[in-house]
């Protein structure tokens, strides 16, 4: 009879015990230490801001407010800047109103279409499912939709921009489709493989280095086929609700509606168009806020290992010299010191982003506008402000900034008095 019960005993602890760790398995992710689960989902809790020395902290502070001042403060820049060390706002600063016309003044809570950084979302979620194993980055995109008829197109290849794909911004419309009609990431796929015969500009994969939107529409698409989650709702509960990105989402149908609007440098008002609900590669709508969070999550270790990471920041493309390079989803400009700036820029309509990371320095360098302005691409300037970077005398001029987002234009739409309208 003893026996019996502590027999009975045993394996009540230890199914208490499976339940338990069944429990803490749900919630545990690589070098998981602050995250759980209520009600609505995993949450992540993450780390405090680091340290700063009080006076440091004002020198910089007042270095990026000079730099506001002379390189935004007379342009039409209508956005923020926020600028941040180990996780401390040194400065954060607003400019204009969201509708040119009306008072409704830019804040701190106020999103902006983040172009092309909305890729860096696409990539982490892409990297997050081979970490989980469910995909190889190596893969042909073709095991997971079979009428996909490029053969040796990988999933590393979209990821790094090396397919050899045309880019849907272009063909779709030389490919005659109705500018009325809205296109969606299954048509640019179905124009892909249903018009392959009449596309240009379809080269070998993995020989070159070309820019191309298609890459992460595509990829937005696998997400989708992987989680069984469209993609917009599957970012917002994988990311920007756990991070508490309150401020932050994906552009839907739904939301054409009250989008906020954005201009040319002249100030006239941009619609959206029939590429506008391609997401994947753009779409993303946030504020510096919520972006700093993004960044604090990427180096807090609560989901990606380094591993992952040293495989997003690697860059791929080295047939040619120089100090730009591309990774798995960011840009990388590794300077001959040995200075590696990590980061994206962004540009559709009359939206402009820079979302820059100094790893070595704990540094995070945020702008968004929605009134077109190269001078937005100038942020970079203030890296030198943390270390030495690069000198003035080697700085991207404005036209190194132009052929860099050469590739990465939207000139599309040109009839019927539609402006050309750029994207990188």
């Amino acid at each position: 009879m003893k026996k019996s019960k502590r027999g009975r005993y045993l394996i009540i602890a230890v199914v208490l015990s499976s339940i338990i760790l069944m429990g803490c398995n749900a919630v545990s992710k690589p070098g998981n230490i602050a995250a759980h689960s209520d009600s609505t989902g995993l949450l992540y809790e993450l780390p405090k801001p680091g340290n700063l020395n009080k006076v440091e902290m004002q020198r910089l502070h007042d270095a990026c407010s000079h730099w506001f001042d002379s390189a935004l403060g007379n342009t039409v820049f209508n956005g923020g800047l926020l600028v941040a060390q180990k996780g401390n706002i040194i400065f954060e600063k607003y400019k204009g109103t969201m509708h040119l016309d009306q008072q409704d003044t830019i804040t701190d809570a106020t999103p902006f279409h983040l172009a092309s950084v909305s890729k860096t979302f696409t990539a982490m979620a892409v990297l997050d499912l081979w970490q989980q194993k469910k995909i190889s980055l190596d893969d042909e995109f073709s095991k997971y939709f079979s009428a996909f008829n490029y053969p040796g197109v990988t999933i590393r290849n979209l990821l790094d921009h090396r397919s050899g794909l045309p880019n849907y911004v272009y063909f779709l419309e030389n490919t005659g489709w109705n500018i009325q009609q809205k296109a969606t990431n299954r048509d640019v796929l179905n124009e892909l493989i249903s018009k392959k015969n009449i596309l240009k500009d379809i080269r070998t994969p993995d020989t070159h280095f070309s820019y191309c939107n298609t890459n992460y529409a595509l990829l937005a698409l696998l997400i989708e086929k992987i989680t069984g989650l469209p993609y917009p709702q599957y970012i917002q509960q994988h990311f920007f609700e756990p991070l508490n990105m309150t401020h932050t989402y994906v552009l839907t149908l739904a939301d054409s509606g009250k989008v906020p609007p954005s201009y040319d440098w002249r100030g006239r008002e941009m619609n959206l168009n029939f590429l506008d609900f391609v997401y994947g590669d753009k779409d993303i709508y946030s504020t510096p806020r919520d972006l700093l969070k993004w960044d604090r999550f990427l180096s807090s270790g609560l989901l990606f290992t380094a591993e992952t990471l040293n495989q997003a920041y690697t860059g791929y493309s080295n047939e040619k010299p120089g100090i730009r390079n591309y990774g798995l989803g960011w840009r990388l400009n590794i300077y001959d010191n040995h200075k590696k700036m990590i980061y994206h820029n962004g540009w559709w309509h009359g939206n402009n982003s820079v979302f820059i990371r100094l790893l070595d320095e704990d540094v995070t360098i945020i702008a968004v506008n929605n009134r077109f302005t190269r001078a937005t691409y100038h942020a970079n300037q203030l890296a030198n402000i943390f270390a030495s970077y690069f000198a003035p005398a080697d700085e991207e001029t404005e036209q190194a900034i132009a052929d860099s987002s050469k590739s990465e234009s939207q000139d599309s739409t040109k009839k019927k008095n539609h402006t050309p309208e750029k994207k990188h």
